[in-house]
């Protein structure tokens, strides 16, 4: 059986005044709080900390979610391997 990739959308961030930011070549919202949102981009797990964040619009079928709040840092990992031991998501969620 042949498995069909999808190709990679354009992942882009958008910043406003550290308040607003629109990322777009999103998979999924792994999760999110008010202090951190881990999303699954095409570009690998993109962990979003800061103060009051929402998730304010997720358009799926684009691939793009808006967020805001007080921003502030974003942080990429590459894991390719979902269930692996002590990966990003193990040592964060300790």
């Amino acid at each position: 059986m042949i498995e069909e990739r999808q190709p990679l959308r354009a992942h882009k961030i958008s910043l406003s005044n550290r308040s607003l930011g629109v990322i777009t070549g999103v998979k999924d919202v792994v999760s999110f709080d008010l202090n951190e949102i881990i999303l699954d981009t095409d570009q690998g797990l993109l962990m979003i900390k800061g103060k009051n964040l929402h998730v304010k619009k997720l358009l799926v079928e684009k691939g793009e979610v808006e967020i805001t709040g007080k921003i502030d840092s974003f942080l990429y990992s590459n894991i390719e391997e979902p269930g692996r031991k002590e990966g990003f998501l193990g040592r964060l969620l300790k």
